[in-house]
């Protein structure tokens, strides 16, 4: 079986190399390889390159994802999050494989308390939100065998996060500014990369599973919750830290205006995900903790 990844460099494309590998022979691609195209702005090239390569499944962590400079930049976001992935589609149905996209909380406008599911009505407030809902429409009008997986605040230990941030104003500043009216779950890379080579074992045997998915850790928080979460860790692994816990204030989005939107409701509903693939999603805390243990044993 051959798996033709797109977007080998990213946070989820880095995991997504170790978990894939297991299950056949892995053709991994970023915006600099050479034989092949992975660069996701040359349209004619990734297209070419899965006429080539003729893969089983396509796996696309590939995406624009500067939220803030869409707005200024909403072609180029479009190619790469709406009309590369329409190609990837309809290549995927041609050669007869499963495609793999992962989407975001944002193609919903954030509004209210409950966690949103996949039937819920989309209505993106960003470019960046709109060209991701483009790109899963696109996906589902080829009715190419497909897994789509919505997913939210992704972080990784490679790499520049959330959490590495606030300890290192931690350890730089008396007090810190964190907003409290956003809400979500960090999830790691890893489980995004482990739950979906877990999904595609699935697809491969029963393909009526194909469709869109919420996957991201159990549990909610809000971003000032989770600074809270990763100073305290730090402070009681005896990292010096600086600021008190009293310290770090919660303030409103409105405290940070930023030229996109950002929706306030970021909570999904897993179960359709948890239920069809009968896997459980642990709480976003375990993998914070094991994210901050290796970043802070370096």
């Amino acid at each position: 079986m051959i798996i033709l990844l797109f977007g080998k460099g990213g946070q989820v494309g880095w995991e997504l190399q170790r978990s894939l590998a297991p299950l056949g022979k892995l053709v991994a691609l970023g915006t600099d390889s050479q034989d092949l195209c992975g660069d996701f702005t040359d349209l004619d090239g990734i297209a070419e390159t899965v006429r080539s390569v003729q893969p089983d499944i396509i796996v696309n962590a590939a995406a624009y994802t500067a939220v803030d400079k869409a707005e200024s930049e909403s072609d180029l976001c479009r190619k790469i999050n709406a009309m590369a992935p329409a190609i990837l589609a309809r290549e995927a149905k041609s050669c007869g494989s499963w495609l793999i996209h992962y989407s975001t909380d944002y193609v919903f406008d954030g509004s209210g308390e409950r966690p949103w599911s996949e039937a819920d009505p989309t209505t993106p407030l960003s470019v960046y939100g709109k060209t991701k809902l483009e790109g899963e429409e696109a996906i589902r009008e080829t009715s190419c065998q497909h897994l789509i997986f919505r997913t939210s605040w992704v972080y990784a230990a490679r790499g520049g996060n959330f959490a590495k941030t606030m300890l290192r104003l931690a350890t730089e500043r008396d007090s810190l500014s964190v907003i409290n009216d956003q809400f979500g779950a960090p999830t790691g890379a890893e489980l995004l990369a482990d739950a979906s080579a877990h999904a595609i074992r699935t697809a491969l045997q029963r393909p009526e599973v194909s469709g869109l998915y919420h996957l991201v850790a159990g549990g909610q928080a809000s971003w000032h919750e989770y600074a809270g979460f990763v100073i305290e860790f730090a402070r009681q692994a005896d990292i010096n830290i600086k600021i008190a816990a009293e310290a770090i204030h919660p303030v409103p989005t409105s405290a940070f205006p930023t030229p996109a939107k950002r929706p306030g409701n970021s909570r999904l509903n897993t179960g359709k995900f948890q239920n069809t693939f009968d896997l459980y999603l642990p709480h976003w805390q375990s993998g914070v903790t094991r994210m901050l243990t290796e970043i802070l044993e370096k």
